[in-house]
């Protein structure tokens, strides 16, 4: 018996039904045309600052919409897509940009960074973003992906990141599974160095790539290369963190907290300024109490749940993602957090950047080998072994329900891995061809316009309307609360929320 299917038979039922998923999707808002929307954050979705279900990410453009924590699929899947209806009913003629790699966009300079009112909050959530414009280009921060978040009862901090290290390792199968962002707009790579190929006046692309957002084109920084965070422990883990926060940078001490006219333009000249910014296909989590840093409450109260962040959107799916492909992930991580975990080392983290990279940019090369160990394997081989070993996983899910949902979704997995061509990524690139004349964004504004309509066709309960209006009228009576109570300068306000005393127990 393998270790994994002896950690799967002492898993109670009760723990298993105790999984909990909740979903974090962005999309950029667009216009018509196809372009980026530079209007303000509709005032109908309410304050971007304190929504609980509808806020924006990097830029104002940007919206990002917000499951609570469900214990099924289908509940997730409903929440998400009636936050979806509440928002296209205050959208007018924008649209919803159903790709990953953004619609067509004006120079960096005119890419508009959220805002977030006057409260010292509200102001550092925007220093923090014009820092991420300087460091990386405001370009980069408008791709959209879907953050999946997941917990199993009784974990601890230890099967927490045994958990992580192996998703590490095998997140490679997610990207060619579900990766579907093969092509971009030339507008996202102008003035920029890329290895794409033309494929039309209108679109660049890998012939074979699966996602480019997780490739180096996407969330990627020279500057955190150098970071080889260790995922060994909670230990390990926040102290790499701690250094990356604390440690002021000489290129960015060089641009400097502020500009010439006294304005910040940054929130820290470390490393990262916030937690926020080390980027990663995964994460450990907790939530957080007002004002409190996350690798404070991390250290704190250990880990609560870890948020997968590799996930494309699927722009043939009107919420982004398929009921199915949750699904599988449920039954990834469970084979990430079942199987054996040895410890990560600096070499292995190097290995695994190298296989996400090559996977993204070339996932579907016949042929293709990733590194494992000392060695080249198939990445096809190595998938399809990992998919083999969920069997069981799947199955005692299935038995919890009595349905083969579960089954299901593996056995679609494996059949899709051995016709790549009904991959995602490669559907989008035979339907640009076939009937966009080539181009990403004629594909995605199509495909963008069919999704309003679908979901504006759907049944939507006046309750639930008036729910999501309550709570956009609730979530500017509570900016207004926070702005009045204000009363520290905010360059103090920055200073002791900086404090390296409060990354600490």
């Amino acid at each position: 018996m393998t270790r994994l299917t002896t950690a799967l038979k002492a898993l109670s039922p009760d723990r298993l039904r105790g999984m909990r998923r909740g979903i974090e999707k962005e999309s950029l808002r667009a216009q018509p045309s196809g372009s980026l929307a530079l209007t303000p954050h509709p005032a109908a979705l309410g304050s971007a600052l304190t929504h609980p279900r509808i806020t924006t990410d990097y830029c104002e453009s940007q919206l990002e919409l917000i499951t609570g924590v469900h214990d099924s699929v289908e509940a997730c899947e409903t929440e998400l897509t009636q936050i979806h209806q509440f928002v296209y009913r205050a959208l007018g003629d924008e649209r919803l940009w159903v790709g990953s790699m953004p619609c067509g966009l004006p120079g960096d300079e005119s890419i508009p960074i959220g805002r977030y009112g006057s409260s010292n909050l509200g102001r550092a959530k925007s220093i923090y973003r014009m820092g991420l414009g300087l460091r990386y280009g405001r370009r980069m921060q408008t791709i959209s992906g879907i953050h999946y978040n997941w917990s199993l009862p009784g974990l601890s901090n230890d099967e927490h990141f045994a958990l992580i290290r192996n998703f590490r390792r095998q997140a490679f199968v997610l990207l060619q599974l579900f990766g579907a962002s093969p092509a971009v707009c030339p507008s996202f790579v102008e003035g920029r160095d890329h290895e794409l190929q033309r494929l039309s006046e209108h679109s660049l692309y890998l012939p074979h790539a699966t996602s480019l957002r997780m490739g180096r084109l996407g969330y990627q920084s020279d500057a955190q290369a150098a970071l080889a965070v260790s995922y060994n422990s909670l230990e390990s883990f926040a102290g790499s963190l701690h250094g990356a926060l604390t440690r002021p940078h000489p290129p960015y001490e060089a641009v400097g907290l502020r500009n010439l006219g006294g304005e910040y333009q940054q929130l820290a000249t470390s490393l990262i300024q916030i937690e926020n910014e080390f980027y990663g296909t995964i994460r450990p989590k907790r939530v957080i109490r007002p004002g409190e840093r996350p690798l404070h409450a991390l250290r704190e109260r250990g880990v609560e749940y870890i948020e997968v962040r590799c996930m494309d959107l699927d722009p043939f799916v009107p919420v982004g993602i398929r009921a199915e492909t949750m699904r599988m992930l449920d039954v990834f991580l469970l084979h990430c957090l079942l199987s054996d975990s040895p410890p990560d080392t600096p070499e292995e983290i190097a290995r695994m950047a190298h296989n996400q990279h090559r996977t993204a940019a070339r996932g579907r090369e016949p042929g293709l080998r990733l590194e494992r160990g000392g060695a080249e394997v198939p990445l096809m081989e190595w998938a399809a072994e990992i998919l083999y070993e969920c069997r069981p996983i799947a199955a005692a899910l299935d038995a919890l329900d009595g349905g083969t949902r579960h089954t299901t979704a593996l056995a679609n997995a494996v059949a899709a891995l051995d016709a790549p061509a009904t991959l995602p990524s490669a559907r989008v690139l035979d339907a640009m061809q076939r009937d966009f004349e080539r181009s990403y964004t004629r594909f995605i504004r199509a495909q963008s316009d069919a999704t309003r309509e679908h979901l504006m066709a759907l049944p939507f309960p006046a309750e639930v309307q008036a729910r999501f209006e309550a709570m956009s009228l609730a979530s500017v009576d509570e900016q207004r609360r926070i702005e009045a109570a204000d009363t520290q300068p905010f360059e103090l306000w920055r200073r002791h929320y900086l404090s390296p005393e409060r990354l600490t127990i």
